[in-house]
This record gives structure tokens, sequence and C-alpha cells, in this order.
């Protein structure tokens, strides 16, 4: 009784740091709520469902720190959604064993991980024509997606950066674009596992508000005051600290 009390205590915790520093830098935070889950031990069939709620609700309050400050534009988040969406929706309705959801989880983070630590140079931008940077988004927002959709991250963690890359948005647009991205791409994948299996989200009400508090304070001190490369390198902690523990979990 004593353990799951102290679980019951340090989940919502751990689930606010998360929505809090993915918030402030555009994001959802699911592939951290997934790992961190998975850790737990909850069941792989309830995470991508709980995983992609939980996105909802941080990105929604996001969506609106952001876009009231005039730093969402149609124009960057559009190729990338026509694709995501409708691959999302493809990931959720995938039906994956417990090793393949976990290797592919494994992977996300650890390519989040290189690219924080291991790509120095952020002032890189590749000079693509118009086409080029429409056929890229669409790729690029189609794999984003479909991986979404299979284990619970809205991708957000991947596009602000590749949208920064493509020198098609500044870095408040780009984190204005990765919460919408992340929200719609997450409604998307949710809607398709809704309709092979269902979850009773008060179970996770203390999660929920976690997330809700994080989410906003997150949001709002990163489009008013937070510089976005300082919270990226908190959020390469966090996200080091899940890919230990999971390859612990995948080991053991």
């Amino acid at each position: 009784m004593e353990a799951v009390s102290s679980i019951e205590v340090i989940l919502p915790l751990l689930f606010f740091i998360v929505a809090f520093v993915y918030s402030s830098v555009g994001m959802g935070g699911g592939s951290s709520y997934t790992a961190i889950m998975v850790i737990s031990g909850m069941s792989t069939l309830a995470i991508p469902m709980v995983s992609l709620s939980l996105n909802l609700f941080v990105t929604t309050i996001g969506s609106y720190n952001y876009l009231r400050n005039s730093h969402g534009k149609v124009r960057i988040i559009l190729p990338f959604l026509i694709s995501a969406i409708p691959f999302a929706y493809i990931g959720g309705s995938l039906h994956l064993s417990k090793d393949v959801f976990l290797w592919i989880l494994l992977v996300s983070l650890v390519i989040v991980a290189a690219r924080i630590y291991l790509w120095k140079d952020t002032g890189f931008r590749f000079e693509l024509s118009k086409r080029q940077k429409i056929i890229i988004s669409l790729v690029s927002g189609s794999i984003l997606g479909l991986v979404g959709g299979i284990v619970g991250i809205g991708g957000g963690v991947y596009l602000v950066p590749l949208i920064i890359m493509l020198n098609i948005g500044t870095h408040k647009e780009a984190a204005a674009a990765g919460v919408v991205f992340v929200w719609l791409v997450s409604l998307s994948g949710l809607i398709s596992r809704l309709q092979y299996n269902s979850i009773d989200l008060s179970l996770y009400l203390p999660l929920i508000l976690s997330v809700l508090i994080g989410g906003f304070l997150g949001s709002y001190l990163g489009s008013f005051k937070f510089n976005s490369k300082t919270m990226e390198k908190v959020l390469g902690v966090v996200v080091l600290i899940a890919i230990v523990l999971l390859v612990r979990k995948l080991v053991i």
C-alpha cells in the first residue's frame, strides 16, 4: 500500500515537470509521458491513449499562449498537417506487440537526444526551393504522424527544429507550429484508437491536472520569458533520464 501511495505522488510530479519543460519549447511531452508510463508498468494498450489525451490537454493551453501572441502561421504548419493527420489515424489503428512498441519508443527518444546534444550548429539552415520545402514537409509530416499514432507522441520535438532548419519560421513561430501540430496529430491518433479501445480518463485525473498546470506555466513562460535554447537543454536531461530507465526496462 505504501508503494502505491508513493507512485501516486511521484507520477503527477514527474508529469508536471515534463509538461512544464516540453510546453516551454512548444511541445506536448508525449514521448516522455509514454516512457514514464512504460517504466511504471502501465499497459501498453492504454499508454498511447493516455499519452495522446495528455498531449491534447497540454497543447490546448500551449496553442492559446503562443497563438495569442501572433506566433502561429498557417503557411508554416499546413504542409506538415496535410500528411500527418491521416497517417496519425493509420498509426492509431495499428496493433503492435509490446516489444515493437517499446523499441519504437526507445528509438524516437534516442533521436531526440541526438538532435539536442550532437547537433550543435543551431544556426544551420537548408538552402532549398519552395517546392523542396513542401515535399520535405509532406514526407516528414507523414512519418511523424505515423509514429505519433503508434506510440502516443505528438512529434513536436522533431517538428520544431525541422521548421528552423528549413528556414520557414522563427523559433517562436516554430514553437507555435509545434503545439498546433501536436494537438491535431494527437486528436487524429486518439480518435483512431478510441474506435478500437476505450479508457476511463477519470482514473488519470491527477496526471491530467498535473499536465494542465505544468503546460500552462511552461507555455506562458516559454512564449514570454524563457530562452528556448536553455529550455531545450533541460528537455535533453529529461529525455536522457527516460532513455536510461527505458533501456533498463527492456534489458530486465
